[in-house]
């Protein structure tokens, strides 16, 4: 397994830009983000950013709205804003070529008053699947990842059944589970079974210790078993440390994971837990 730093939640101690090099210097070669727009930085000015940088792009998100302030939680669906998403679809296709990046996270949104479930969730296969259409001629893969309604409000897919369920309804090859251990503790714990039962759909993992959302060992999951069961399987692609320090410095957050080894295959021997 390999660590990227998601740069929305790590190095916030200088502005969103700036991050990637922090990231770099910090030991990592790769990074992972939102939609740029969700703090208001143009595509092109990320792009230039990574490149100075020197760091690979894991993962990024589609466009899924106004996240940090009105708590969006994706575009695909509501049929009010499904145009926004579906205009933002070669968008992020650009970007992810120019920055060579293979994953692109559509998240699915929140239930809507007035709308039924199933409605929202055949809108969201829709437009998922039109994302998907578009990104195959580009090598791109579409994550679905369940998210905690604790955290997140009513969003439509938290559980790894349901995640696993939408992404089958899709039906495409190039859509894939993003996993995230922290926000699967939240809502249905059973951990490592669960992930072992889906290994084959996971296309990209993130974590962060339960309740708090802090690193690894600041919480009630056993990251070495967790770590453990990523080894065995024979996990190789990143994990995104999507996760807020409980440091006053990012840095200081990552003593578990050793500098020399940030940009690196790790093991779980190596790992400070």
């Amino acid at each position: 397994m390999r660590f990227c730093a998601n740069v929305f939640m790590l190095f916030g101690e200088v502005p969103f830009l700036e991050r990637f090099g922090r990231a770099a210097e910090a030991g990592f070669s790769a990074v992972e983000f939102w939609w740029p727009g969700a703090t208001g930085e143009d595509p092109g000015e990320v792009e230039e950013a990574v490149k100075d940088a020197g760091v690979e792009v894991a993962l990024f998100n589609f466009d899924a709205g106004d996240m940090l302030g009105a708590g969006d939680r994706g575009l695909v669906s509501d049929l009010e804003r499904e145009g926004q998403f579906q205009e933002n679809v070669p968008v992020a296709l650009e970007l992810a070529r120019s920055l060579d990046c293979r994953r692109i996270n559509a998240l699915v949104g929140l239930e809507i008053d007035g709308m039924g479930r199933e409605e929202q969730l055949e809108l969201a296969r829709k437009n998922v699947g039109f994302a998907a259409d578009e990104a195959r001629e580009s090598g791109v893969e579409v994550m679905v990842e369940a998210l905690s309604t604790f955290d997140n409000g009513p969003y439509l897919l938290n559980t790894t059944e349901q995640v696993v369920e939408f992404v089958r309804s899709v039906d495409r090859e190039n859509v894939r589970i993003q996993h995230d251990f922290f926000q699967m503790q939240r809502m249905e714990g059973n951990l490592a079974a669960n992930f072992r039962e889906h290994f084959d759909m996971v296309g990209h993992i993130q974590i962060a210790d339960s309740p708090d959302r802090g690193e690894p060992g600041t919480g009630e999951i056993h990251y070495p078993y967790v770590f453990g069961v990523l080894e065995e399987l024979g996990y190789n692609g990143y994990v995104g440390l999507e996760y807020g320090p409980t440091t006053g410095e990012t840095e200081e957050s990552l003593d578990w994971l050793p500098k020399e080894l940030r940009g690196k295959e790790v093991k779980v021997s190596d790992l400070r837990l």
